[in-house]
């Protein structure tokens, strides 16, 4: 076997521009495979790390978002006094009642509008989110006019960065701090006073409830109290499940989107691939000859050849993932499909994606040097020396 290998990477070797060409197909395909792949998987990263497993959502039954979510006043007050709640050393509850909207905002480099989380929050909100850091600026004011703006918006929209004035709700709000929040996707995100955001945007009731568990083993005893009160409309989940809803639709549809263009590249991979073996196969037929009258049987011919077609097929997949792992190093924005804001996330590359693509590589050359491979086993050892 070892011969064998040898033999077809010798052979690779020695057709170094076929197989550079060849290998170059099959890299771009998993390119594609690997780099949409990875999004999907940054997408869904970003917003699960948003969430605590502690944490607990509650939102309005049915509803898909805090975005849609409406909690009544006197709902919120009979969730904050459940003995589920976890408590902190001077008697205060680790809860926050918040409201969720969006407003447009223009892009700084392409003056485009996106949607945009306005997020009201509570005294609390910041201590049940420690991967919220703020970087510039200080913390607004209850009862002003202030607000946050996280790292991403700072960065990408007009008007965001700190010290300056935004227009929306009929009030003009000024950035008094910027926050980093990480890889979540609390970093494209807007927050202020709830109890502001409450008047001006006209609404009297909150989008959710956030609070932290006294015990994580306490969630299912909490999901069935809430849900079955007949005085309550509301459904609790764990903050990282929440999340992850958020971003199954955008995720799933790109990993249909990433089969869809791999089928239709990976075929004309796989046929650069057999036109590469089957011009092997002819231009070695006096070599493949003189191997049979030197013992090899025809399953050694066989398997010389695929191996030859596998290891094409690595070599594409290998630079495939070399290059797609560079995208870990850009910030993409889209528009999250649950809540239709803008969501900014970076490309992530995992342990399954980096197999995924090398088994997908070694497939294609599986598949475009059997036949090749075919053919030359079944060469007559008589005629193949007589074209030497």
């Amino acid at each position: 076997m070892n011969l064998l290998f040898f033999y077809s990477f010798r052979n690779l070797l020695a057709r170094r521009l076929t197989t550079s060409l060849t290998a170059a197909g099959m890299a771009l395909v998993v390119f594609v495979f690997a780099s949409i792949v990875m999004l999907a998987e940054g997408l869904q990263k970003t917003l699960v790390d948003t969430g605590s497993y502690d944490n607990v959502v509650v939102i309005r039954r049915s509803s898909v978002s805090e975005v849609q979510s409406g909690v009544e006043r006197i709902q919120a007050s009979i969730v904050e006094t459940m003995p589920e709640v976890a408590v902190g050393a001077n008697g205060r509850r680790f809860l926050a009642k918040e409201l969720v909207v969006l407003i447009t905002l223009e892009k700084k480099e392409s003056d485009s509008p996106a949607n945009v989380v306005i997020r009201g929050i509570s005294e609390n909100s910041l201590e049940l989110r420690p991967q919220v850091r703020l970087k510039e600026g200080r913390l607004p004011r209850p009862g002003s006019l202030e607000i946050l703006a996280g790292r991403s918006i700072a960065g990408r929209f007009k008007n965001a960065g700190l010290g300056d004035t935004l227009f929306f709700a009929m009030r003009r709000w000024t950035v008094v701090g910027i926050f980093d929040a990480g890889n979540t996707g609390y970093g494209s995100e807007i927050w202020g006073d709830v109890d502001q955001f409450m008047q001006a945007f006209r609404r009297p009731v909150y989008s959710s409830v956030l609070f932290k568990l006294g015990k994580s083993s306490d969630f299912d005893t909490l999901k069935k109290k809430v849900e079955s009160d007949p005085r309550l409309t509301i459904e609790a989940k764990r903050e990282t499940v929440y999340y992850k809803e958020q971003s199954e639709m955008m995720a799933k549809f790109l990993r249909i989107l990433g089969q869809y263009l791999t089928l239709v590249f990976s075929i004309g991979a796989i046929v650069g691939a057999m036109i590469t073996m089957y011009a092997a196969v002819a231009n070695r037929t006096g070599e493949i000859g003189t191997m049979r009258a030197l013992g090899f049987n025809r399953s050694g011919i066989l398997v010389a050849f695929l191996l030859e077609s596998l290891l094409l097929g690595f070599i594409g997949g290998f630079s495939g993932l070399f290059f797609a792992s560079f995208l870990q190093f850009f910030t993409v924005s889209t528009t999250n499909f649950q809540t239709f804001s803008e969501l900014a996330f970076s490309f992530k590359i995992t342990f399954e994606i980096i197999y995924k693509s090398l088994l997908f590589s070694l497939v294609m050359g599986f598949i475009g040097g059997i036949l090749p491979a075919f053919r030359a086993s079944r060469m007559n050892i008589v005629e193949a020396l007589r074209e030497q």
